[in-house]
């Protein structure tokens, strides 16, 4: 049998510390476990300076190996450039198999892409303000917020009046006659409170992404497998992640689903759409 050594995919996290908490650290870490060892840690920033000193701890802690880049030009970001530079390097040293962006700067797109263009997995973990350019840009998007969402959380969904299948639709809990210019965040909030809320809001459109990955990968009979779901899914929406809908695994997520259907092969999960609903989204 294969040493995990020698078969698990070697990562190289490289962290952006200007545009990240310190308190997503260890949920970085913890998440990118699941995708393989990460063999290179590395956080980038003027350490020089005092609003980085909660990476202190943090870096101690986990082992991480701070990078120091002084910003040379007042209002000039010079860790971007670090970053790139040290990426390229050991793209092509050749020792890691993966790269993991953490960062929400829509300046690592063009790095993102180009290490595609070699071969290489690109796993980006930002907030949800990170521009689209860069979402699109990468194998797998993570929202930090979702990181760190325990059992507990899909336990105790707030009860907003909704159905569970309303929650996992996506679907608006404000009444119809409530939501105007003001929703969300009261009147005169337009540019306020009003943002944030929205862009906590999933923004996929699950039936519609569910019911099209089954269509696309089951066969004649209309079933599927679990697996190929997923697969499709993080194909077709890079940042798609079940705990964006209160669930921590994909089965539960399905199963919920009024939609569609679960059957067990084996150690195998199958899926269909429900008799009498179009194959169609």
């Amino acid at each position: 049998m294969s040493s995990p050594s020698t078969t698990a995919t070697r990562i190289a996290v490289l962290i952006d510390c200007d545009n990240v908490s310190p308190t997503h650290a260890a949920a970085v870490l913890e998440e990118l476990a699941t995708h393989g060892i990460p063999t290179i840690k590395r956080a980038y920033g003027d350490w020089t300076t005092t609003n980085l000193g909660g990476w202190k701890k943090a870096l101690n802690d986990l082992a991480i190996q701070p990078v120091q880049q002084f910003a040379y030009t007042y209002g000039k970001n010079s860790t971007d450039s670090a970053l790139i530079i040290d990426a390229m390097d050991l793209l092509w040293m050749g020792h890691v198999d993966a790269f993991a962006l953490v960062s929400s700067d829509s300046d690592f797109t063009r790095l993102a892409t180009r290490l595609r263009e070699s071969g290489k997995r690109v796993i980006g973990l930002g907030e949800r303000k990170t521009p689209a350019s860069l979402r699109n840009a990468v194998d797998q998007f993570v929202y930090l917020e979702l990181l760190g969402a325990s059992d507990e959380a899909e336990a105790e969904i707030p009860d907003d009046g909704r159905s569970p299948q309303a929650r996992s639709q996506g679907e608006d809990p404000t009444p119809p006659d409530s939501r105007g210019s003001g929703r969300r965040g009261g009147s005169g909030g337009g540019n306020g409170r009003g943002q944030d809320s929205a862009e906590e809001a999933p923004r996929i459109n699950l039936q519609s992404a569910l019911v099209k990955a089954v269509n696309a990968t089951s066969g004649d009979d209309g079933w599927t497998s679990l697996g190929q779901v997923g697969q499709h899914l993080s194909r077709a929406h890079v940042d798609f992640d079940p705990r964006d809908f209160g669930h921590q695994k994909l089965s539960t997520l399905v199963a919920e689903q009024p939609y569609l259907q679960t059957r067990a092969e084996g150690r195998t999960i199958q899926v269909s759409l429900k008799q009498g609903r179009p194959r169609r989204a």
